[in-house]
Order: structure tokens, then C-alpha cells, then sequence
């Protein structure tokens, strides 16, 4: 009852405060008086998202229900005591921080905000059907835009195709789009139903499309103007299989249809040889390349150290590539290229040894703005990882490297991924720690945790 006393400075504080408190019933109040047009959570909950803290499933849906209820009630208000609200920013809530049972995840987000489209979309159509039957359709009754990111797969894809298809006046604008083991059709025809404005990323794993099916999706996506990011980890290709010469091209093609793609993913995808065909017809430097587990040979990183893209790489992600033979000379020119911009990059698993890593360091001293390193899964011992410790201390935006269990702590059959000696291990971890103290380096995280320190998205770059 106080909150058409309170000037409208006090609102966003209260809605964090609330929030956070998760009071659900007084969330629902502040939205459905909200004396703004943009609700904005991610820009009101910053000290959630400092503190890595998922937003809670009741407050979702109290803020979810309160739109609802708001355009339920907007249609039969007086044109003057309508609610101010028409934009809800909902984007990047669910970025990779900690699950909680009570939290919400991008899914269920997903699937939350769909089931409330539909249920604004059938009472506005039980509506209509009222006035028509009185004789009076009237205005139509204004909307919400709300901006999210989605992530759907072969549970929830129903439920989004039919949000995205009521025509009420919750409408969604997909800013990332994530969809995951979903058949061609079902992709397609999510794809064709997103609004072609805002959507930045397009995020396709495990779905088991092949270059025929990416010969389907990419030219479509070219409706898309803002697309920046492109990933198709585990898409089932394989260039050795008879006739993928045509996909090849078909998908070549469709790629350089993305005027404004800087983000590309092609893990797990084999593509010996292939590298040049596939980028070639970009029409914009890539700032983020993905490759692991792609099987590349020496020509595809000999054609990236010398093409357009090898100066604006951000991130770089070789991981599962054996960098240690016939690669090694084409890795080091493109550490050589891609120096001046590199912030990220992933050579896991790549069989590199301490003798490897003498030969880069020197090429590694000179990307002088890597924030980022990860060489988890490769034979290195205690030695080279401090070698590589201080061959990298003058790097001062280096501030987190993933490394191996040095091969020296590690049994036979272990492969450098579980510890043998853990004393041993607990003593390195001391030294290195000591050792990043000495130089001046506290804040640097250097750990053998894949899982509690995730490497930056590329928009966070």
C-alpha cells in the first residue's frame, strides 16, 4: 500500500533487497508498480552475480507472474493507470555460477518463462473472445519485450516453439540461443521462429547434425544481423567420409554469409586439412577460434599463423591437437601472429612435454595481455612447471593457469590426470604458491581444477 508514496529512486533498491532476501510477495509488488519502462535484473542484482549466486526459482517466478498479471490487467486499465514496464532484461542470470536445489537454471529459466507466455497469450485470446461477442474489440493491449538468453533440448523444445509461436504479449527476444540433442526440425524451427533482432549467439552442441545438417542451419542464419558467436562443438563431422567435399563447400559458404561473426566453435569436429576451405570465406576476422579435438595437421595452423585471423585472435583453443611433432613449428608462428592479441589460450592435452614448453616460453613472454593459460592433460613435470612459472611471472594480466599433476607425482597408468604421491603434489602446490608470492604475483591462480575456475566467455573477454 506504501509504494505509490515512495519516490521512484527507491525502487531498484528495494527489488535488490528483496531479491535477495527472497521475498517473493514483494517482489510481485514492486513489479506490477514499477515506475520505469525497463526492468533490468542483471544490471539490479550485480551483488548477486559478484557473489556467484544463482537467482532463486520463487523469485524468478514472482517476477515472472507479476509481468503476467500486470498485462492481464493492463487491457482493461484506463490508458492513464497502465503500468510504466515494457522491456524486461532478463539475460545472463544463469552464467556458469554454482547450481544450488533451489536455484534456477538456464533451462528451467527457459521453460518458466515459456509457460508464462502461454498462459498471457491464452487469457488475452479468452479476451478477444469476449469482446467479440460483445461487439467491442477495442485497442489492442500492449506488450512486454523480454530479453533472455535460452537454452532448450529434447524436453523443453515444445513448450519454447509454442511460447515463441502464441502471439501474446510476452514477447521473447533471445539475446543467446543454446540448444542441445535436438533433431534438424526441431532446431530449424526454432531458429525460424526467433526474432531476428538481438540474438548474438547460436550454441548447437551434441545434436548430431553432420555437415548435411549445418548445411540446413548456417545459410539460415544469416537472418540474424547482430550474430557474433557461432558454436557447433560435437556436430558429427567428419571431412574422410565419402562426399563431404560438397558439404564442405555448402557449409564454407554458409559461414561466410555471418558478416559479423567474430566467435567460431568447431570442437570435436574432424577437419584435417580443411581449415583453409572452411575460413577462407570469412568475411571478418575471427577474435575466437575453438578447434579441440579436430584433428588438425600441419597446414591448418600453417594457414592460420598467415591468414587475416591469426592478429585478432582473443581466445585460442587447441586443446587435444598433438602439438608436440609435426605441429609444433606452425603452433609456434601462430603464438608469433596472434601475440599482440591474445588473452586465452587452451592447449590441453595437446602431449606437450617440458621440452615443448622451453621452446614456447619465449613466444609466450610476448603475449603480454594472456590472462589465461590452460595446459591441464599434458606429460610436464615438477621442474617444467616451474620453469614455466617463472618463464611467465612478467606476464602481469596472467591470472589463472590451469596445469597438470606433473607426470613425476603420477603413476604409470595414471597419464598425468590423478596423483600417485599426493604429498608430493601438496608440496609443489606449496613451492609454486611461494614462488608466485616472491615475484609479486599473489593474485595469480595457478590450480589443477578444471571444474572451480572457468575460463572466461569470449564477451567477457
Amino acid at each position: 500500500r506504501a509504494l505509490p508514496l515512495l519516490p521512484a529512486e527507491l525502487f531498484p533498491v528495494l527489488f535488490e533487497a528483496a531479491f535477495l532476501d527472497q521475498r517473493a510477495l514483494l517482489l510481485q509488488d514492486l513489479v506490477r508498480a514499477w515506475p520505469f519502462p525497463v526492468l533490468s535484473l542483471p544490471r539490479l542484482l550485480r551483488r548477486c552475480r559478484r557473489g556467484r549466486q544463482t537467482p532463486s526459482k520463487l523469485c524468478v517466478q514472482a517476477v515472472l507472474l507479476a509481468v503476467a498479471a500486470g498485462l492481464r490487467r493492463d487491457a482493461s486499465s484506463p490508458r492513464g493507470t497502465r503500468p510504466c514496464l515494457r522491456v524486461l532484461d532478463m539475460t545472463g542470470l544463469q552464467d556458469g555460477a554454482e547450481q544450488g536445489p533451489d536455484s534456477v537454471s538456464l533451462w528451467s529459466g527457459t521453460v518458466l518463462l515459456a509457460k508464462a507466455c502461454l498462459e498471457v497469450s491464452q487469457h488475452q485470446d479468452e479476451q478477444r473472445s469476449a469482446k467479440r461477442r460483445k461487439g467491442s474489440l477495442g485497442a489492442p493491449p500492449p506488450s512486454v519485450e523480454v530479453r533472455v538468453d535460452l537454452f532448450v533440448n529434447s524436453t523443453s523444445w515444445g513448450i519454447l516453439w509454442a511460447a515463441l509461436h502464441g502471439g501474446g504479449a510476452l514477447r521473447l527476444r533471445c539475446r543467446d540461443f543454446h540448444a542441445e540433442e535436438l533433431s534438424l526440425a526441431s532446431t530449424v524451427g526454432l531458429l525460424e521462429a526467433l526474432e531476428p533482432a538481438g540474438l548474438r549467439r547460436v550454441e548447437l552442441r551434441f545434436n548430431n547434425l553432420g555437415l548435411p545438417g549445418l548445411c540446413e542451419v548456417v545459410p539460415r542464419l544469416a537472418r540474424f544481423p547482430g550474430l557474433v558467436s557461432l558454436r557447433l562443438p560435437y556436430s558429427n563431422v567428419d571431412t574422410r567420409r565419402p562426399g563431404s567435399e560438397e558439404g564442405l563447400r555448402c557449409l564454407a559458404a554458409g559461414l561466410g554469409q555471418l558478416q559479423r561473426l567474430r566467435e567460431l566453435n568447431l570442437g570435436s569436429c574432424r577437419l584435417s586439412g580443411r581449415l583453409r576451405q572452411l575460413l577462407g570465406a570469412l568475411q571478418c576476422p575471427l577474435e575466437s577460434l575453438e578447434l579441440p579435438f579436430c584433428h588438425l595437421l600441419p597446414c591448418d595452423l600453417a594457414y592460420l599463423a598467415q591468414s587475416p585471423h591469426a592478429p585478432a585472435l582473443k581466445k585460442l583453443d587447441l586443446s587435444g591437437n598433438n602439438l608436440s611433432e609435426g605441429l609444433l613449428p606452425p603452433f609456434q608462428q601462430l603464438l608469433t601472429a596472434a601475440s599482440a592479441s591474445l588473452r586465452h589460450l587452451d592447449a590441453m592435452e595437446c602431449r606437450l612435454t617440458d621440452a615443448h614448453l622451453d621452446a614456447l616460453l619465449p613466444l609466450l613472454r610476448l603475449c603480454a595481455r594472456l590472462g589465461y593459460l590452460g595446459v591441464f592433460g599434458n606429460p610436464l613435470s615438477s621442474r617444467g612447471l616451474k620453469a614455466l612459472l617463472r618463464g611467465t611471472a612478467s606476464l602481469a594480466a596472467l591470472r589463472l593457469v590451469v596445469y597438470p599433476y606433473p607426470a613425476d607425482c603420477c603413476g604409470v597408468e595414471a597419464d598425468g590426470d590423478l596423483p600417485e604421491d599426493e604429498g608430493r603434489v601438496a608440496a609443489l602446490q606449496d613451492e609454486l604458491q611461494r614462488m608466485l608470492r616472491g615475484a609479486g604475483r599473489d593474485e595469480a591462480i595457478w590450480t589443477t581444477s578444471l571444474c572451480r575456475h572457468g575460463a572466461l566467455d569470449y564477451f567477457a573477454l
